[in-house]
């Protein structure tokens, strides 16, 4: 049997190549014009940005299959995870009482973000035995995601 030899590798010297952490991801929002975002605190998780399109049908008489195209982005709903803190829920359940439509901005720690605007819902979580109170921040949009990429 030959002798095998092993070298260790630091994998972390590649990690900046690829991919991007997710810490401080942060959501925002503001209404009436202002000029800043507030961001929601306790964000733990995001949804899927963008939208499939929808097809539309183009089959004639003579195809043997069916044929589509593609149509308009359907956005679905963002649904986000946000940490139960009475300030936070306070305040987003007062837009949600005035069907405010806000202004929402999605930024990433590399300086990229999506903006979009929509009306808010907002729904306590379930509660469990040694568990983190948690509520989903649900928000209907009116325009966008737009995406801004990092300056």
């Amino acid at each position: 049997m030959k002798d095998i030899k092993l070298f260790s590798m630091d994998l972390q010297l590649f990690a900046g190549e690829r991919g991007l952490l997710s810490k401080g991801t942060k959501l925002g929002y503001k209404s009436g014009g202002g000029a800043t975002y507030t961001d929601v605190k306790g964000l733990q998780t995001t949804p899927e940005l963008g939208g499939d399109p929808e097809q539309v049908e183009v089959t004639d008489l003579s195809d043997s299959k069916k044929r589509y195209i593609s149509g308009l982005q359907d956005v679905d709903t963002l649904e986000f995870t946000v940490l139960y803190d009475s300030a936070v829920f306070g305040a987003l359940e007062a837009l949600q009482s005035n069907d405010t439509t806000a202004d929402w901005e999605l930024a990433f720690p590399d300086g990229s973000k999506f903006t979009f605007k929509g009306q808010l819902t907002i729904k306590m979580g379930g509660a469990e035995v040694n568990g983190a109170l948690a509520f989903t921040l649900s928000i209907v949009v009116s325009d966008g995601p737009d995406f801004v990429p990092s300056a």
